[in-house]
């Protein structure tokens, strides 16, 4: 009962384990220097590449010393089949900040948010201790993308 068991259907064959990461998630931005900077400056990332050039750029960034993880900020709706409606509903979504997030983490999350505020950035929550056991703070990006932040020992 309840739980978060995956049952499998009788006879079907058992799966082994798979040796599966997460290397890249992508991120939206409406100005490349600007989300560039928020990341490399404020956030202290890494920049892996930087492909392209104005507005058709790929930048990859990453935390300081672990590129095995690593962000992809991409021009929105650079996808070819997205249609022009589509297109329109992506850039309303992005200006109301709500088409892109991601959830970080640090160890001192004090020091963290008073850094990420120091650098302008738009604050959308303070440190609070959730009624769920975690403590974080919340930012938007230059694109308005959400950054949630969570600390952890």
């Amino acid at each position: 009962m309840g739980g978060n068991r995956i049952s499998r259907p009788e006879g079907s064959p058992s799966l082994r384990a798979m040796d599966i990461t997460i290397r890249t998630t992508a991120l939206p931005y409406e100005d490349p220097d600007a989300s560039l900077a928020f990341y490399r400056d404020v956030l202290g990332f890494e920049v892996l590449s930087d492909v392209g050039q104005g507005e058709a750029r790929w930048i990859t960034v990453c935390p300081a010393g672990r590129p095995e993880t690593s962000i992809l900020l991409t021009p929105p709706a650079s996808d070819p089949c997205v249609t022009e409606d589509e297109r329109r509903v992506i850039t309303e979504m992005m200006a109301k900040g709500t088409y892109g997030w991601i959830l970080l983490a640090t160890p001192d999350l004090s020091a963290t948010f008073e850094k990420v505020q120091a650098g302008d950035s738009e604050v959308v929550q303070e440190p609070v201790e959730q009624p769920y056991g975690i403590r974080d703070c919340a930012f938007r990006d230059p694109a308005g993308n959400l950054v949630r932040i969570q600390e952890v020992p």
